[in-house]
């Protein structure tokens, strides 16, 4: 009998274990977030707040009038799961993922179209996070579709005025893009603040990537020379402090250095040529084990990245000081998400999938209270403002330009396209080589969307644009059109009531007046910010 009770114990105990490993990560990451909570959340997102979001999270940009008000019609039960598995399914997902791994990884360093085309097609085929690593850590210039992953490294190693190659710099970013990892002040010396942080660890990576230089081609390319021995390094504070490494893993495994293969004496000797293949590859061998499920620092840092890009702010702030001394928010919810991107191969759309069918990012940013609780709680959503790109994009959607200026497949940007493009980035982006995590307001900005002559030429009626289409409509419809189009929701009674009572005193000027309207909408906070 006792044995009966027992194994009955042990199914209820298995059973309850098997629910639980079953649960969605989407859940598990509202379980662990709650449990933080200090007062009451926030409700979730309503429709208007929702559709917006995820369009601009996943498509980057707001949707169409015609989209928002099919949305905000439809009553079925799942409508926003199905909208989420439509968008991870488009090709603007594709092309929001390429133009945010863009900034993230070249910083605004420039642009280049084999760079672009690898990395929409890696996004288009869903290709796993850890083999787009090592296609960018070890460049193959041989395949087409792959070669302009060098593009990372050949704008990095491009000398400026008398300045030799910022080999020091580019082992940096490498630390910090793809480990969270900041190790420039350990270049010299263990770093002084940060005990993590060891000389070794940069000099192992820096020994890589001092034998590296571009090779002359219509696209980007490197060489690599053969590493035959260690790199011997010294601390700048202590002469006696000498050490030496082969290439290294920062944190972990030092690989060897094969012995050179033998000299032929009988051979005729002659120049090395920096186009022949190395005999020893160092870039492959960090390249192969770097981007590894075993690396937690590689796992953490892209789960990190993405929760930053859909939440508005990291677990871990900044985002590339991954150290003992700097710990997570929510450490658990770290390492749940680390250990599930790796279990299921890497997958960005499947963690993106989870992230937006959670209740943390749903969660309204409307407060509750006049007191909003701190950001990290994740109680209220985090309202973010709007990237150059996305601004960008929705300025078009929202003007109803978009058909008319986006290039096609296989079509070339017109000269208008480029040079309001080119216009939103310089005057809203982030500064070249700083990362795009703040936001600082200038007074460039405004001074573009009040002055800019392309800006402006949006707001001239058009067949099918926004005017156009407005200036057709009775006044009694031009209020909802325009919320729906700019503010991807319907105007409430007093602002319904404002736009018809300033149609009817402009009457005689009613294109202009149109234009003025959408121009302060569009400049409003409502329209920057993803809220």
């Amino acid at each position: 009998m006792a044995r009966s009770a027992l194994l009955t114990c042990a199914v209820v105990v298995l059973s309850s274990f098997d629910g639980f490993a079953a649960e969605p990560l989407h859940q598990r990451i509202d379980e662990l977030i709650a449990a933080d909570f200090k007062g009451e959340p926030t409700s979730l997102s309503n429709d208007v707040e929702y559709f917006r979001r995820v369009n601009l999270d996943l498509a980057g940009r707001i949707p169409s009038a015609a989209d928002s008000r099919s949305f905000l019609e439809d009553a079925s039960p799942d409508k926003r799961v199905a909208v989420i598995d439509r968008l991870l399914a488009s090709p603007e997902f594709a092309d929001r993922m390429a133009n945010l791994f863009h900034v993230m990884l070249m910083e605004r360093r420039g642009d280049n179209e084999d760079w672009m085309r690898f990395l929409k097609t890696s996004f288009a085929q869903n290709k796993s996070w850890d083999q787009m690593v090592r296609e960018i850590l070890n460049p193959d210039r041989e395949d087409e579709s792959l070669r302009g992953a060098a593009y990372f490294y050949t704008r990095r190693l491009e000398k400026s005025g008398q300045q030799t190659t910022d080999f020091p710099g580019l082992t940096r970013d490498v630390g910090r893009l793809f480990l969270g990892i900041d190790l420039q002040c350990a270049e010299c010396h263990d770093h002084l603040f940060i005990d993590d942080y060891k000389q070794r660890d940069f000099q192992g990576l820096f020994a890589v990537y001092q034998n590296i230089s571009i090779r002359s081609e219509k696209f980007p390319a490197i060489n690599e020379k053969t590493m035959t021995a260690k790199l011997e390094f010294v601390s700048v504070f202590d002469a006696s402090a000498k050490g030496d490494t082969g290439p290294r893993i920062p944190f972990g495994k030092e690989f060897e250095i094969p012995e050179p293969p033998p000299v032929d004496p009988t051979a005729k000797k002659k120049r090395p040529d920096p186009n022949d293949p190395p005999t020893f590859s160092a870039l492959s061998v960090i390249a192969d084990s770097l981007p590894s499920s075993d690396n937690q620092l590689f796992r953490r840092n892209i789960v990190n990245r993405l929760w930053f890009c859909m939440m508005g702010r990291g677990l871990v702030e900044p985002l590339d000081q991954f150290h003992s001394a700097n710990q997570a928010t929510h450490p658990q919810l770290l390492e749940l998400l680390a250990d599930e991107f790796a279990a299921h191969d890497f997958d960005i759309r499947w963690m993106i999938r989870e992230l937006a069918l959670s209740d943390t990012w749903q969660r309204s940013s409307r407060l509750n209270s006049p007191t909003a609780p701190p950001r990290e709680t994740y109680q209220v959503g985090n309202q973010r403002r709007l990237t150059a790109e996305q601004l960008f994009w929705s300025t078009l959607q929202a003007t109803g330009n978009l058909e008319r200026l986006a290039p096609k497949d296989g079509e070339k940007p017109s000269n208008e396209f480029k040079e309001l493009q080119t216009g939103f980035v310089t005057s809203f982006a982030s500064e070249p080589k700083e990362p795009a995590v703040d936001y600082t307001p200038a007074v460039k900005q405004a001074l573009f969307l009040l002055n800019d002559s392309k800006v402006l030429s949006l707001l001239k009626p058009q067949p099918g644009n926004l005017i156009g289409t407005l200036t057709s409509l009775p006044d009694e419809q031009v209020a909802d059109e325009l919320f729906l189009s700019v503010f991807c929701r319907l105007p409430d009674d007093t602002e319904r009531t404002t736009i018809n009572d300033y149609l009817k005193n402009n009457v005689d000027r009613k294109e202009e007046a149109l234009s003025q309207l959408a121009w302060a909408m569009l400049t409003s906070i409502e329209f920057a910010v993803n809220h």
